[in-house]
């Protein structure tokens, strides 16, 4: 398969904040389109129709989060997004290609339009953690959605060795207080021996983790995150912006 791969971050990978990272985020920049537009959004339209049931998950009582979230992003990319045509029924990408928008599959129709995977995070009634409700994760990170799906946000990290009961409250924390209007964003990155952008991965399997380029793991692959609050139903939308390049592009270097 081809490598998409970009050629520059919008962030400096070598300043390494200290976990979570968190930082604040002007609203009006949530959502990136970057030089790999075209061929990522290709590539997730391959993903949902060829293997859509690992890409799409929504859980029973999702829905009304869902139509929030697909409304909220039409609404923002008609007010802040350079390149996209908003119209009744149907958008039209940067790239020309024309989405209708199917509010019977809010998720699905989500995963056609941007760049990032989004995943709904909604607290219960009386729960303690925030839970993974509905998600288009076209380019997992050594993760599968099946894995994470209906589970609370310290199941989520499981087996992440940083993510401890001390970040886990910390990062609860986080997502009780993003207020709408006022999102917060982070970045990670890590080296990876595939360029390939759906790396789905069973919480079993072994994996090893770096963040310098190698000869051995010849890409950077790094994620802006975003948490951001629905007005209406409070859901958190947690957006992942993926970046793939090779280690010659890097800024951090190859080891």
């Amino acid at each position: 398969m081809t490598c998409i791969l970009q050629t520059a971050l919008p962030y400096d990978v070598a300043a390494h904040p200290a976990l979570p990272g968190i930082a604040p985020l002007d609203e009006r920049d949530w959502l990136h389109a970057d030089e790999a537009f075209a061929a990522q959004m290709a590539e997730r339209a391959r993903l949902l129709a060829q293997c859509r049931e690992s890409v799409l998950a929504v859980t029973p009582g999702a829905d009304a989060a869902a139509q929030e979230l697909l409304d909220f992003v039409v609404d923002w990319l008609d007010r802040h997004a350079a390149g996209y045509v908003v119209s009744s029924g149907r958008v039209r990408r940067p790239d020309g290609v024309t989405v209708a928008l199917d509010r019977a599959d809010p998720m699905g129709t989500l995963g056609l339009l941007v760049q990032e995977d989004l995943c709904l995070m909604e607290k219960p009634e009386g729960g303690a953690e925030h839970v993974l409700t509905a998600a288009v994760l076209c380019f997992p990170a050594s993760w599968r959605l099946a894995d994470k799906i209906g589970r609370p946000l310290l199941a989520i990290h499981d087996p992440v060795p940083e993510y401890d009961a001390n970040l886990a409250r910390r990062v609860q924390r986080l997502f009780d207080g993003v207020r709408p209007g006022r999102p917060l964003w982070r970045y990670n990155a890590l080296a990876y021996a595939d360029a390939a952008l759906h790396q789905p991965r069973s919480r079993s399997a072994p994996r090893t983790l770096t963040d310098r380029p190698s000869e051995e793991h010849p890409y950077l692959r790094s994620e802006r995150q975003c948490v951001l609050r629905l007005p209406r139903t409070r859901a958190c939308v947690f957006s992942i912006h993926t970046y793939v390049l090779a280690r010659d592009q890097a800024a951090i270097g190859a080891s």
